[in-house]
């Protein structure tokens, strides 16, 4: 797929993803949800890439959806998007889906403004961190609609109940001050320093660290977040003690240990998941 609204620019084992509409504010569309969720696809394919950036060009990092349809923006059946039924899916909920299926970490650099899908799509990512002078806000109740992108599953589990329903019930825009003493940034930069401290998280990740290792622990921490009992982790911790300790990897990590030299790890995503991967039961759209 050749992009229109997004760049797709690899530098080493780092990829940065750019929402490319910065005349509209990179504001979300169905064209941005097809390239996004294909962006991801081809990552996972490609195991050079051990980290992924998603940040805006321009002023804004997503300033939400599109809404050059007007009053019937959110109105599919209008629009000639739906039959008219109830099962439609929303954009932004198929796009953070796809993100929370990835095998790569997720970085979000947010260069500016991030409301409605602007900030719900950063959601599943592992790390946010964001320009001082971005501005974010769960606008969803003043445009008389409800949240969206999975964000009702993701935000309180990353900020807690309490302040998630606060963002959510006053719809208000806030600074980016707030979004980190309420837990939602990991840090704040100078605009012109954004892309590099996100680069240097992102090559920590990447530098001398298994893939697999990487890939399987990120699935193994976000799905645990809705386990009912710790005993759902220790099955699956065993599964993966089980599997890894026999792999190459791990012979690589205990020698590189032993033998004071940087880990060269050989085994990939793409050919040397576990045979029981994935664990979770297919989820389907019904």
């Amino acid at each position: 797929m050749s992009y229109e609204q997004i760049l797709y620019e690899t530098d080493g084992p780092i990829l940065t993803i750019t929402l490319n509409r910065p005349d509209r504010m990179n504001a979300f569309t169905h064209v941005m949800r097809d390239e996004l969720i294909d962006a991801f696809d081809k990552a996972d394919a490609d195991d050079a890439i051990r980290a992924i950036i998603i940040t805006g060009a321009g002023k804004a990092f997503c300033a939400g959806a599109d809404l050059g349809a007007g009053k019937d923006t959110f109105n599919y059946k209008a629009r000639g998007l739906s039959d008219g039924s109830q099962v439609h899916r929303d954009g932004g909920g198929q796009v953070t889906l796809r993100m929370f299926e990835s095998k790569k970490p997720i970085i979000g650099a947010l260069n500016g403004a991030a409301v409605g899908i602007g900030i719900t799509m950063t959601l599943p990512m592992d790390v946010r961190i964001a320009s001082n002078n971005a501005k974010l806000g769960f606008v969803f109740s003043k445009r008389g609609i409800v949240p969206e992108a999975c964000s009702s599953w993701f935000l309180p589990r990353i900020v807690g109940i309490s302040q998630a329903l606060e963002w959510v019930y006053s719809g208000r825009v806030f600074s980016a001050e707030e979004a980190k003493a309420g837990g939602l940034l990991r840090s704040l930069h100078e605009p012109e320093d954004l892309l590099a401290a996100a680069r240097e998280i992102a090559t920590e990740f990447a530098t001398e660290t298994s893939a697999v290792s990487i890939a399987l622990s990120r699935q193994m921490m976000w799905r645990m977040m809705g386990a009912d009992h710790p005993m759902e982790a220790h099955k699956i911790d065993s599964r993966g003690i089980f599997y890894m300790g026999q792999g190459a990897d791990v012979k690589e990590g205990v020698n590189s240990f032993l033998e004071k030299r940087p880990a060269e790890f050989t085994m990939k995503p793409s050919s040397d998941m576990p045979e029981y991967y994935p664990w979770w039961e297919e989820r389907k759209f019904e």
